[in-house]
């Protein structure tokens, strides 16, 4: 067992964990903030038992997922942009739960607890069928064209998840204020696959032809 992965995944872990914690609890003003522990609830469980299986079955994976450091400084300022926007919008939550800006019904909450456990489905099937799948822009000496599974849809269905997710998270925070925030995601994304697909064809063997075959990015017969 490589060590230093479990103790990097660890910390990861723990820090994330804790930063989100600060993020909506101190805004909010209380820890009595169910919305708030019910994303964390929806968010960490499932993280922390796929990151114990990936360290079973395939470190390896693992290992890239916990490489954040882009390459390329355009992608870079998009990650930064992206965690500006997490940033941002958890605080307002936080802050919207205090002030009760919204009146977010239950009923939306819970359909979009449903939704944001959709998209981590979809994430887990995703990293399932790529192994190569990382969190940073760029080809493995040994990689190879993935069109199976999700991507004989789409050629970016990972980031299908996140949005999905990102869309979703907010609501589950009881939050519109957030969730306008969040809108901007989705943007980020497609500024971000714009820059992927020109790596990517330059890089990836298979790839240009592959885009002639799967015509949609993120969502089928959409874009």
């Amino acid at each position: 067992m490589d060590w230093s992965t479990v103790t990097k995944a660890l910390l990861k872990f723990a820090s994330t964990l804790v930063v989100a914690i600060l993020l909506l609890f101190l805004p909010a003003g209380t820890v009595h903030y169910l919305y708030g522990w019910l994303l964390l609830a929806l968010l960490f469980i499932p993280m922390a038992i796929l990151g114990l299986v990936l360290l079973i079955k395939n470190p390896e994976l693992l290992k890239r997922r916990l490489n954040t450091k882009e390459a390329e400084r355009e992608q870079g300022i998009i990650a930064r942009l992206g965690g500006v926007l997490v940033v941002a919008g958890l605080i307002t939550a936080g802050l919207d739960f205090r002030f009760g800006w919204s009146g977010v019904p239950n009923w939306v909450v819970a359909v979009s607890s449903g939704g944001f456990i959709g998209g981590y489905a979809l994430w887990v099937i995703v990293l399932a069928e790529n192994p190569f799948l990382g969190r940073t822009i760029g080809v493995e000496e040994d990689q190879r064209l993935i069109d199976t599974g999700p991507y004989r849809y789409v050629r970016h269905p990972m980031y299908t998840a996140s949005i999905i997710l990102f869309i979703a998270l907010p609501l589950v925070l009881a939050s519109w204020i957030s969730f306008v925030i969040f809108l901007f995601y989705p943007l980020l994304m497609v500024y971000r696959i714009s820059g992927e697909e020109r790596f990517l064809r330059a890089q990836l063997a298979g790839y240009e032809e592959y885009c002639k075959r799967v015509q949609y990015r993120l969502i089928p017969f959409i874009w």
